[in-house]
């Protein structure tokens, strides 16, 4: 299989990466992430108009791409950058409509691809661990509507979201597959609570809560109770576009670590050339490669038929991206020295940003669980 990428998809690359470095340099990625929104609304309507979130969408939504290598030279490039601005919400939430939505909900995907709309994913839950299943969050029927109660946890860019996509249960116990149901909400809804933190990695982040939200018939994404396959859907799109943004750091930190290692001197000499720092830099680069193989590899899956090699390469590059990140994170920094662990430098803020990755829609050790009863189940 050739995994070389188009030409389009090198001159997408090839102009985000200028853009962001000329644009979106580290000083100023700095002010914007600490900034009061949490990112800049002028730079994210310039992805737009670059056509960056049009690449993340299909040409039947609007857009021009939306392939899983399409998602993965984006998210690449803003990983590269520590870019703050909420292309991931549109990511996930504008394949939930793509997937499930009807032609009058899907007209909010050329908002959203225009840069007018931000969109938000608000799932995760105070106490779900990662499960996709539990949904306590309810909904209601209020006569042709619905009425939403519960709250969701840690929802990236929230307090400047125009819409949200948000599950809830409508039948079933707690961890039921079937009986979830997803709902798109503007953020002005009456009973709507939004209340914002900084992230510790860099932008904002918000607590939902519902309080006897009012929704129309029309505010219901896709089948009553069937909303768990859209769900998976969105989610994997989410988690090729973190492990590719993943990928984008540790390039960053490996080149910015093997920068230092040919400048810094020690005892009269570069440390680069102590043989102890060459070995553990190999080692350190033979591991980006395997979670770049693991990025290509979920990249290829994530638009085949087969739910069970699609949801298995992801739950795979998941564990990978947690393994190698924290490692990228800690050999980077150990081998700066001290230097390594001060703000003004940008690794410490990559390192940071590997972590939290790890803990976005999955963990390593949630995701080796569910690669395993993944196997299992197709073995059946």
């Amino acid at each position: 299989m050739n995994f070389e990428h188009t030409e389009d998809r090198r001159m997408l690359a090839d102009s985000l990466n200028r853009f962001i470095s000329e644009q979106y340099a580290f000083d100023a990625r700095d002010r914007i992430a600490k900034s009061e929104h949490g990112f800049s609304k002028e730079i994210f309507q310039q992805f737009a108009e670059l056509g960056v979130i049009g690449a993340l969408f299909s040409e039947a939504d609007g857009g021009f791409g939306g392939g899983g290598f399409d998602i993965a030279v984006v998210f690449e490039a803003l990983g590269r950058g520590l870019v703050v601005e909420p292309l991931l919400g549109a990511v996930m939430v504008g394949e939930a409509i793509s997937a499930a939505g009807s032609d009058a909900q899907k007209e909010k995907l050329g908002d959203i691809i225009n840069g007018t709309v931000v969109a938000a994913f608000a799932h995760d839950e105070a106490d779900t661990h990662y499960e996709r299943t539990r949904v306590q969050t309810k909904a209601e029927r209020n006569g042709d509507g619905w009425v939403l109660h519960g709250a969701k946890a840690v929802v990236p860019q929230g307090e400047q979201a125009d819409l949200f996509l948000v599950s809830a249960r409508t039948s079933g116990n707690v961890d039921n597959e079937a009986g979830i149901s997803l709902f798109l909400v503007p953020a002005k809804t009456a009973g709507l609570t939004v209340r914002g933190c900084p992230a510790i990695d860099g932008g904002r982040v918000a607590e939902l809560s519902f309080d006897g939200v009012k929704l129309g018939a029309d505010a219901l994404l896709g089948a009553e109770g069937q909303g768990h396959a859209t769900l998976e859907r969105a989610i994997g799109r989410g988690v090729l576009a973190l492990c590719a943004e993943a990928l984008g750091a540790m390039e960053a930190a490996k080149t910015a670590t093997l920068d230092y290692l040919r400048t810094r001197k020690q005892f009269g000499t570069l440390i680069g050339s102590f043989q102890a720092l060459q070995h553990r830099m190999a080692d350190l680069l033979l591991e980006i490669e395997q979670a770049r193989s693991a990025v290509i590899n979920a990249a290829a899956a994530i638009d085949t038929g087969d739910r069970l090699t699609r949801e298995r390469a992801l739950s795979a590059a998941k564990f990978s991206i947690g393994r190698i990140g924290a490692l990228v994170a800690q050999e980077s920094i150990q081998m700066h020295g001290g230097i390594g662990m001060t703000w003004e430098l940008p690794l410490p803020h990559y390192a940071k940003r590997l972590v939290m990755i790890d803990h976005q829609l999955g963990d390593e050790d949630h995701h080796l669980q569910r690669y395993i009863a993944l196997g299992k189940e197709l073995a059946q």
